[in-house]
């Protein structure tokens, strides 16, 4: 099976060494990378590292500003890379008056991305899907006020005391591929298999629905690289016990 990893899993490496990290990810078994910034490296040039390594770009995680303010050079990018997936990270949803501001880039930015060929999602903590002082759930609010898609992050879905799979199957059409992720219910990350979140029930359903999984694994313990070894054998030995 193929899998992806985010690379904020292996932040203590790619600020200076972008390179290094993505022939590591590669040579543990990785197929798709998901980037968390390009450290000023032009895109030609990470487009070489990921053909040389094996690589594909499942997905960025890109800033909903960033994408306001540098439109075409954010599309450019992408292009480049041949990366067709954008995906806000966080947004700040507190207030009705964030979510008016966020929904209307969306509204806005979502369909001149379609047209060039890329989609918009958005990827959750867990308080998206905690109540609001305006009295419901940003996610909620997201879900109803636009039709973009999402990248659910199973761990922080169970970390906010909800089922991730329940999750999962309610917004099955609007999810392109989800993080894979593992930790405590306090709210400590953990590497796959390593922590309470029901991670194997994840996989199994991600599998049956050929769903594409994206790891993280953010504790950097003892480093990301570690950690990103530690969830493939994980991964491996699902793949074992289940027959494939």
């Amino acid at each position: 099976m193929k899998y992806g990893i985010q690379m904020y899993s292996v932040r203590d490496v790619t600020p200076t060494d972008m390179e290094g990290a993505l022939r590591a990810l590669s040579e543990m078994g990785y197929s798709y990378v998901e980037f968390a910034g390009f450290f000023d490296h032009p895109a030609e040039v990470v487009k070489g590292w990921l053909e040389k390594y094996g690589l594909e770009a499942i997905g960025t995680h890109t800033r909903w500003k960033q994408i306001r303010d540098c439109f075409d050079e954010v599309v450019a990018y992408h292009k480049t890379i041949g990366c067709k997936e954008i995906i806000v990270p966080s947004a700040d949803l507190t207030t009705l008056e964030g979510v008016e501001n966020f929904v209307n880039f969306v509204a806005d930015a979502a369909p001149r991305l379609a047209k060039e060929g890329l989609r918009l999602s958005y990827h959750n903590h867990d308080r998206e899907f905690r109540v609001m002082e305006y009295g419901t759930m940003a996610h909620s609010e997201l879900q109803r006020r636009t039709d973009m898609s999402f990248e659910i992050d199973t761990y922080w879905v169970y970390r906010a005391g909800l089922e991730p799979l329940r999750v999962l199957r309610e917004l099955e059409s609007r999810i392109p591929l989800i993080h894979l992720k593992d930790g405590l219910a306090d709210g400590t990350g953990k590497p796959l298999g390593m922590g309470t979140a029901p991670v194997e029930a994840v996989w199994n359903y991600a599998r049956a629905k050929g769903l594409p999984m994206v790891v993280e694994s953010e504790t950097l313990t003892p480093s990301g690289l570690a950690e990103a070894e530690i969830c493939i054998r994980y991964l491996r030995g699902l793949e074992a016990k289940a027959g494939i």
